[in-house]
């Protein structure tokens, strides 16, 4: 198959999809397809207007290609790609949105409430209402953006008006929740819509407080426990809530669900990625790996689903 990779593209997650666009791009090519790589730039649409291929490979992370505007773009020129639509991406991105899909269907979500900096004078006004909303400590981050970037956890109200203005240099909506605090694992989902399965859960000790990007993506940043070590009712309990959720936001061919493990022992869901990292050593191929299935395989894998989902 004549298959396009887009990587790169300009989001705070430009490095780690040139890593991803470089493993899938090796992946296909030992499969035997005719593969063009493409370093995605929204300025360089011509790119894609004169793109001939039977395929495009998303390995774009963050905005402008896990939003769904590239995704809206190849729709209206009749290409087909690999892994979720316009809408689906766009929610997903969107965590407040997506926080009320789950909430509305029993999944259970972190108090939250998301702030527009428009609707208020100035960051000390948002941080009034705030304090006035949420108890120590809580968690400020973007609304629309990925890898933890822009997220800081609120341990002393000194720290709110810091910690609103570095959300804002990423997106204009705030989005503040209660911190809370337990085991953190993330769930891979793959398959055709209706049909999907959940692969092995992976549980992920950081280094650091948390799952930072320096954890995600720095060497010996983060310990990767897979399957994780958890009573199989919970198992089942988050394998079957994180395809749910991939169901309700209408994901298709493969995503990652992540989540918090409380105290009581509940999965409090964070978010759904419909763009996950997929470098080699990533979470998702780690996952896949315990079944049997190769980096190589995993990435043909998606390319079949999507080339069923193009027959249909």
């Amino acid at each position: 198959m004549k298959i396009a990779v887009l990587y790169g593209g300009i989001s705070g997650e430009r490095e780690v999809s040139l890593s991803t666009g470089k493993g899938i791009i090796k992946a296909l090519q030992n499969r035997g397809h005719d593969v063009t790589g493409i370093d995605f730039n929204p300025g360089r649409l011509d790119e894609l207007l004169q793109l001939n291929v039977d395929l495009v490979f998303l390995g774009l992370h963050g905005k402008h290609g896990e939003d769904g505007k590239v995704q809206g773009l190849l729709d209206m020129l009749e290409i087909p790609y690999v892994g979720s639509g316009v809408l689906a991406s766009a929610l997903a991105m969107d965590k407040s949105k997506s926080k009320q899909i789950f909430a509305n269907n029993g999944i259970l979500t972190a108090k939250s409430k998301s702030f527009h900096q428009d609707h208020y004078k100035d960051k000390s006004e948002i941080a009034s209402e705030i304090k006035s909303t949420f108890s120590l400590p809580f968690v400020i981050k973007p609304n629309q953006e990925g890898s933890t970037l822009g997220l800081s956890i609120i341990k002393e109200e000194e720290q709110i008006e810091p910690a609103i203005e570095k959300a804002l240099l990423s997106d204009p909506v705030v989005l503040v929740e209660d911190y809370i605090s337990g085991r953190e694992v993330t769930v891979p989902v793959v398959g055709s819509q209706g049909n999907e399965k959940a692969l092995p859960i992976i549980e992920i000790i950081p280094k650091n407080d948390y799952y930072d990007f320096d954890s995600k993506y720095q060497p010996g940043g983060s310990e990767h426990i897979v399957p994780a070590e958890i009573e199989q009712a919970l198992t089942d309990r988050l394998q079957a809530e994180a395809i749910q959720a991939h169901q309700l936001l209408g994901c298709n061919v493969y995503s990652r669900v992540d989540f918090i493990i409380n105290e009581e022992q509940e999965p409090i869901i964070l978010e759904v990625n419909t763009l996950p990292g997929m470098t080699p050593t990533s979470l998702f191929p780690d996952s896949a790996q315990v079944i049997g299935w190769s980096y190589d395989d995993l990435i043909e894998q998606f390319v079949t689903l999507s080339c069923e989902n193009k027959s249909k």
